[in-house]
């Protein structure tokens, strides 16, 4: 049981789900109790940016063919998953109000695509590889 939940928090899958349960669901929450029509209207397209974000990012991962080249496919999964929060970060910095909250979606983005541009580097270095078929 433990080697089983050591080997799902390391999984992108799991990291999804901790993301849509401790992100979304807050977040959702706060656009269904937010007073006033303008900080409702504001929450409302906030709530729906971000879920279109997770919708996106969610599909693109699960329609992403598994080659069974687990180095390749987890620098691929992670890219679509690094460009997803990359996305909601963008979400909050559009409409979010709070100093700390907006702090956050900045580092989150310069974060995410200093590593997304390590994965890019990284899959141009392994597709150059001798001996390496990519499948596409």
């Amino acid at each position: 049981m433990l080697k089983c939940r050591e080997s799902l928090l390391k999984s992108p899958l799991a990291v999804v789900i901790v993301v849509v349960t401790f992100v979304l669901s807050p977040l959702a929450a706060h656009a269904q109790t937010a007073s006033g029509t303008a900080q409702h209207s504001s929450a409302s397209t906030h709530s729906t940016d971000m879920k279109k974000s997770m919708e996106t990012m969610s599909k693109d991962m699960a329609s992403m063919p598994m080659t069974g080249d687990v180095d390749r496919d987890f620098a691929l999964m992670m890219r679509i998953h690094h460009q997803g929060a990359i996305d909601m970060s963008q979400a909050e910095l559009a409409t979010g109000k709070d100093p700390q909250m907006r702090r956050l979606a900045k580092e989150i983005i310069a974060a995410q695509k200093k590593e997304i541009a390590l994965i890019e580097r990284w899959l141009k270095q392994y597709e150059n590889k001798p001996g390496v078929a990519m499948k596409k």
